[in-house]
């Protein structure tokens, strides 16, 4: 029989932190219609769906025939990136109206999280690069789609849902914070990134908490909207203190060598620039929003660099993958 395709041979070998390619392109896509660039917003969506797409295929296949490989990468903190990059185009498509679709997605979501979750904290070990954060970031996920879809269809159940979510996103933060290798700032592929990113995230959910709050709803009194108003700015400053840290770290140490976990650099970028924007928008703080619109194209060069490594060293992988077929092939004929 024929061995497999070069190309299926080399997407075999992609590893679970594959899926922040999504969050990094679905926030772009948030970041970009939140500055009023539908057009640029709706193609960087396109991206992001067809990419969900291919890795939701290979995570039901590898849960009905490759079980023991599927269990083993459902244990590394990559494997949050599946909640995390559903969430996130969930939020966009809900920014669209289109609510069923953004409610299938947190639905989704939500039976994917506490799996992976348990699976992920079970395994946790002493030091551990930066995608330890992503136990943060995927339920602060799911806390911002259920505040923006709360917002949308005046539900108050799902932003009450969505603040228990917001306040043990930030216990996980610290519990990821206790695991995380320091070293990996000046030394890490990309995920380091994601310390920031868990940060950023927090702070737009905190946002869209505060924007979800409406006379109809009255979601909150006035002490507890004090308290998430402070605790959100609170995070978003922490967020621009960790992504100044991690630039000069970047200049210090420059590591330009593409890997597939610079992704995860790319979405606390963009997630930074979102979170100013909708700070901006549910705070009344005005600058914000022309810091967040500057961060907006730092993180679209990003993605930019990104995705041409990506394109190039999925061609090099092709290739090499179709290379080492054809000495099989030949020893099979003879």
């Amino acid at each position: 029989m024929p061995g497999p395709s070069p190309l299926r041979a080399w997407w075999a070998q992609r590893p679970p932190a594959a899926g922040a390619a999504v969050m990094a392109t679905g926030i772009v896509s948030v970041a970009l219609r939140l500055t009023g660039y539908e057009v640029l917003s709706l193609i960087a969506l396109a991206l992001g769906c067809v990419a969900w797409l291919a890795l939701a295929a290979d995570f039901v296949a590898g849960l009905l025939h490759d079980r023991e490989r599927w269990l083993a990468e459902a244990k590394t903190p990559g494997a949050l990136t599946a909640v995390a990059a559903t969430t996130v185009l969930g939020t966009r498509f809900a920014l669209l109206g289109w609510s069923t679709l953004a409610e299938a997605l947190l639905a989704l979501a939500a039976v994917l999280w506490p799996v992976l979750l348990f699976l992920v904290v079970r395994n946790r070990k002493r030091r551990m690069p930066g995608a330890v954060f992503l136990i943060c970031v995927a339920t602060q996920g799911l806390a911002v789609l259920g505040a923006t879809l709360a917002a949308t269809e005046a539900t108050a159940w799902l932003a009450h849902t969505a603040l228990v979510l917001f306040w043990l996103g930030l216990l996980l933060y610290l519990v990821a914070l206790a695991r995380f290798d320091p070293g990996q700032v000046l030394k890490g592929a990309g995920d380091h990134w994601v310390a920031a990113g868990g940060l950023a995230i927090s702070a737009l959910a905190g946002a869209k908490l505060l924007s979800a709050d409406s006379p109809a709803l009255y979601l909150w009194n006035k002490d507890d909207r004090g308290v998430l108003h402070t605790v959100t700015i609170g995070l978003l400053v922490l967020d621009l203190a960790c992504y100044a840290v991690l630039l000069i770290a970047e200049v210090l140490r420059p590591r330009l060598r593409y890997d597939v976990r610079r992704w995860s650099t790319v979405f606390p970028l963009g997630m930074t620039a979102a979170a100013s924007l909708a700070v901006s928008a549910a705070a009344g703080i005005s600058w914000l929003r022309g810091l967040g619109q500057v961060l907006l194209w730092v993180a679209v060069a990003a993605w930019l660099a990104v995705g041409a490594g990506a394109v190039v060293a999925a061609r090099a992988g092709i290739r090499a993958a179709g290379r080492a077929e054809r000495p099989r092939a030949h020893h099979r004929r003879a």
